[in-house]
Order: C-alpha cells, then structure tokens, then sequence
C-alpha cells in the first residue's frame, strides 16, 4: 500500500477524511490506535482516528485555515503508520460560517463572525425512528425556525417512544447481549449522515451523549465503556462544524454516575475534541456546576424563565433555557402548557438577555410526538417564534443585554421591552438625551409591529394596547 495519499481541495470547515484499510482481525476497537497530525505552516493539529468496521479506518479533520496543509498519521499497525498526504483548504460555501462559539461573554457567533441566534427545539430519538419519519422531520425542519436540535446519541425508552430503533451503538455478542467493545458502524453511519442532513439546512446538532431513559444498558455502562465510547463519539463527528456537546439530558437522574463522572466526561470531551466545540449538560432538579472551566454555556431546565439575568449574572456565560416544557396534551404538567405560553417564555428569556428552546408534545394516534420522535408540527408557536427569531436578527449583532425588568438592549441605540401578561396602556421610558428614537409597538401574538408616528428622545410616554404579550421596539435614528 502506498504511504502517500493523492492531493484534493476541502473548503475551510468543511471535512478532510482520510481512508485507510487495515486489519480486521481481533478487536480493532480496542487494540489499534490510529491518529494523524494535520500542519498548516508552524501549526499543528492532532487528531484521533477511528475504526469504521470491515478493515476500514478513518481520520476527519476540519480545517480552519485557507492554505496548504499536510498530514501524516501515526498508529500502533505499521501498514496505518506513516502515511502521508496534503491539499489546499479553500474559501468556504455560500453559507458556510463555520462551527459555533460563544461571543461577547453571553451570546454566541459563527466562527467567521456572523451572529448566530440560537432558536432550538427538540427531538431527542429522531435519529432511531427509521428513514420515513426522519425524512418527514427534515422535512417539517427546511420550513421551521430552528437554528439548533437537541437529539440523543443513544436511543430512548421512555412514555410515547417504546418502539425499537432499528441501529444499534454496539454490536451483539454470541449471546445476543451487547458487546459493549465493538461499536456497530452501521449505528453511527446513519446518525451522521443525519447530523449531516442538520448542517445542510443550517441547522446545529446538540448531540446529548448520556440519559436516564434507558433500557438496552447505555446508562449504566462501566467508567472504562463510557470513557471508550466518548472518544469515539469524539472521533467520528467533532469534524461536523455543527456539533455541540451536551454530556447529558436530566444528569442528575443518572444515580449511577457522580459528579466526578461529570467532570471526567468533560474533560474527555475537550481533550478529544481539537474544536473545542460547544459543551453543556442539562439538568432536571439540580444544576451542575455551569462555573466549572470547561462548561461553555448554560444549557438549563426550568419554568422560570425570569431568572434568566440572574443566571447570567451567576455564571457570566449564555444562558440557554434549552427545556422551558413543551407546547402541547399529553398529561403530564411537562407537556400540555399552551402555545401562547410557549411563545411568551420565548419572549421572557430574550428580554433577559438569554435564549430558549422549544418542544412540542400533542398527543398523537401513532404516539409520534415531535418532542421525541419528530415528524410534523401541529402547535402554533413556531410561526410566532419565527417572528421573534427575525426581530433578534435584525436586532444588534452582539447580542442583547438586560437594561432593567422589562427590556433589554444594546448601547443607546436599540431597546426591546417586553410586558408578558401584564397590559398596560401607557408606559413611560427615560432614554438618553441626545440620540432620536423611533418606536414600534409589537403585538407578538398576531406578530404585528406597528410604528410610532414622530421622533422620540429622553423621556417619553407612549400608549399601549392595554393588552397582554405587547412588546415595544426602540431604534436610534442618528
């Protein structure tokens, strides 16, 4: 076999792949390791290889930097060691920002700079339904509002998804047990190809990599299982520029796994991954430690979404109130608030400077419900959230920050204020001297924003509907 690959062109954060063939013999998994050190002029970037089933292995790497680059990987197996190889990294697509980061302290951009405005909701099996639902789900995604997805590595037991996934993490041992030191490359074939499907319509993939809700035994796996199963997680997707890392949904219903667990899996992740791509873990009764160095953001469970400020000011990272309950009818106190609800909690954690994420959970003949299963939107807030997602965008780029209890801003030049129920119909604002306003008054239900006749400066009243879920939008003239 030659020990020189052929060159090609890969766009910048797109992925580099190297293939190779190798020994299929033993257990691959465990005993061949498989790396390559990717260099662009005095750069180095070190990157974990992973075995992809029928003598197979491969190595990902997403360049950031336009240019030459070479490689050469290093492994254990002599026919993997050594080889070599280089392309040119050119400019990206047409809508290729690149992965995710956080930007000024509480808010997120793309790595070109462009603001990133994160509008989430989700689905956590959609991956395991099978191609006709998951079709149906990318689908319904092309036309809603959505900038992230909340989705499950493992597949989930739990009311309305008891159906069986049809891929597997892992391979079946003699016994019909699980082997849980061979990984199933079909399993991950098809959830990449749908984190893929994600990055191609824009859409972030918030991989959670541990939950309760098992019944196959993901959720009890032994330290050194969870730790191989991390890496190669790590291994086969961080090259996708739309992963985020969540270490888990509700981790403190984990009893099996303490908060050294935690730790240790983020600290895997961030060793392994050369990225650095976004990293939380979402919590059901308790918080985890958001301060810890390296938590990213807060990826947060609660109905009270006028706390917001407060965990901002608490842990001075984005707050992300990924599960505020889910629009729709099931009994449970979870799953039945109202879409008017679901829409104002949207607006309550914008106005404090944070953001939120939506979830939808109408009972259905099939049990298939959006919030696990994905297919079809049948709930009213997503066009209304799509109304909010466009007056954020074309809101400051760096983001809005908490002025006082009703409003948040950026500078004195834009202002956005938000009632909720309450329904006044007046209100007075003391803006700065010296700067002229115009004012809109948003009706954020009938997604209506009607203009102020006339400038506004300092202190000023206006009259308002009298009417609850109004918003007022400020902007600066000069």
């Amino acid at each position: 076999m030659s020990k020189t690959m052929t060159s090609h062109q890969v766009e910048r954060w797109g992925i580099a792949e190297v293939s190779l063939m190798g020994p299929e013999e033993g257990n691959p998994f465990l005993y061949v390791r498989l790396s390559a050190r990717f260099a662009h002029k005095h750069r180095v970037v070190e990157v974990d290889g992973f075995y992809d089933g029928e003598g197979v292995y491969r190595i990902r790497f997403m360049p950031d930097t336009l240019g030459a680059w070479s490689y050469v990987t290093a492994s254990n197996c002599p026919e993997l060691d050594g080889v070599t190889g280089e392309w040119q990294c050119i400019e990206p697509s047409p809508g290729n920002h690149g992965p995710v980061g956080v930007r000024n302290t509480y808010h997120f951009a793309y790595a070109d700079g462009t603001p990133y405005v994160q509008i989430g909701t989700t689905c956590y099996a959609w991956a395991h339904q099978g191609d006709a639902l998951e079709e149906q789900t990318l689908e319904t995604l092309r036309t809603a509002p959505f900038t992230k997805m909340r989705m499950c590595v493992f597949p989930k037991d739990y009311v309305y998804n008891k159906n069986e996934p049809q891929y597997y993490p892992f391979e079946r041992d003699e016994s019909g047990g699980w082997d849980l030191t061979r990984f199933d490359p079909a399993f991950w074939r098809h959830f990449e190809e749908r984190v893929g499907d994600l990055l191609a319509l824009g859409i972030e993939a918030d991989l959670i990599l541990f939950h309760p809700y098992d019944r196959w035994g993901y959720a009890t796996m032994d330290a050194e299982t969870d730790g191989r199963y991390l890496r190669y997680a790590v291994a086969r997707l961080a090259a996708y520029r739309n992963v985020w890392w969540s270490m888990a949904n509700e981790f403190d219903l984990m009893a099996g796994k303490t908060e050294a667990d935690w730790d240790r899996f983020f600290k895997i992740v961030q060793e392994c991954d050369p990225y650095q791509h976004l990293r939380s873990v979402h919590n059901c009764r308790r918080f985890y430690d958001h301060n810890k160095p390296w938590v990213t953001h807060c990826s947060i469970q609660s109905s009270d979404l006028e706390r917001t400020r407060e965990w901002r000011d608490l842990y001075r990272k984005p707050v992300v109130v990924d599960e505020c309950c889910y629009e729709g009818t099931i009994p449970r106190g979870w799953g039945n608030i109202s879409a008017r609800e679901m829409v104002h909690r949207f607006w309550l954690g914008a106005v404090q400077g944070g953001y939120v994420g939506h979830g939808e959970t109408y009972l259905h003949p099939e049990d298939i419900l959006w919030w696990s299963k994905g297919g079809t939107l049948y709930g009213e807030s997503p066009a209304r959230i799509a109304f909010l997602r466009a007056i954020l965008e074309e809101g400051p780029p760096e983001g809005l920050d908490p002025v006082d209890r009703w409003g948040a801003g950026r500078g004195s030049t834009y202002y956005l204020y938000y009632f909720g129920v309450r329904q006044p119909g007046l209100w007075t604002f003391d803006l700065p001297e010296g700067q002229t306003y115009r004012v809109e008054v948003i009706d954020t239900w009938e997604m209506t924003a009607t203009p102020l006749e006339g400038a506004f400066r300092g202190r000023f009243s206006i009259a308002l509907p009298g009417k609850p879920f109004c918003a007022v939008r400020i902007r600066a003239t000069d």
